[in-house]
């Protein structure tokens, strides 16, 4: 059990969690479906969130760039978002890094289509009426 002890509490007891347990049953509040919350699965939820960031690190450790440069960069986190299976869903937390240029330009385009788009539909409103 001792393998398992993060840090110790203000009393200098052992801790299971190294996560502020505040912070996180302030997310799970924030659900709207959560009136109440154990104390066993919250500290169970912070053991399993750290345990997760645990494994997406070492994950994006050893399959990115990191480890010739024996450091672990967001560029790592957002390639295995991006490649795994596994980690599919995290790709919209972690995107890929672009320039502010290229985001601006690829705005401009988007806008430019949708109004390309609306005018075609507005003309044929136009002539059924």
């Amino acid at each position: 059990m001792a393998d398992a002890v993060a840090g110790r509490d203000k009393c200098g007891e052992p801790r299971l969690v190294s996560l502020p347990l505040s912070r996180i049953r302030v997310i799970m509040k924030s659900s709207p479906e959560v009136s109440s919350i154990n104390q066993e699965a919250l500290v169970l939820t912070a053991k399993a969130t750290e345990l997760f960031v645990q494994y997406l690190a070492t994950y994006s450790y050893r399959h990115g760039s990191g480890k010739e440069r024996k450091a672990l960069t967001y560029s790592d986190l957002s390639n295995t978002a991006e490649e795994s299976e596994t980690f599919q869903f995290l790709a919209d937390i972690l995107p890929k890094k672009i320039l502010a240029s290229k985001y601006l330009k690829m705005l401009k385009e988007k806008r430019d289509e949708e109004e390309n788009d609306s005018g075609d539909g507005s003309a044929g409103d136009e002539a059924e009426s």
